[in-house]
């Protein structure tokens, strides 16, 4: 489950947002069958649903992928910071595998 205001800076919830998000977008992409990636970039354009019943998934599923655009460079960061203080990937996933809290810079 995503963390309120989904900007926890623990490396374990960003995952688990990563994948909770993941999870919520691929219902959408089910749904109206586009990838959240295309549907992301015409709705940013201005493209708005001809169906009223659509509007407010819309804005749902906009702001998922917005949230997850922003979980995915907190992530990026990270293991960029953790592969800085550790010689290996093998270093980084011991400590994840074990799921340590993991603190991470904003």
């Amino acid at each position: 489950m995503m963390s309120a205001g989904g900007d926890s800076n623990d490396f374990q919830e960003i995952m688990a947002d990563i994948h909770a998000l993941s999870e919520d977008l691929e219902t959408y992409e089910r749904k109206y069958g586009v990838l959240s990636e295309t549907f992301y970039e015409s709705y940013m354009s201005g493209e708005e649903p001809e169906d009223d019943a659509w509007v407010l998934d819309w804005a749902d599923w906009a702001g998922a992928y917005k949230i997850l655009l922003r979980r995915q460079e907190q992530y990026r960061r990270a293991i960029q910071t953790l592969r800085e203080q550790t010689e290996t990937l093998v270093s980084v996933i011991e400590r994840t595998a074990r799921h340590e809290p993991i603190p991470v810079a904003s």
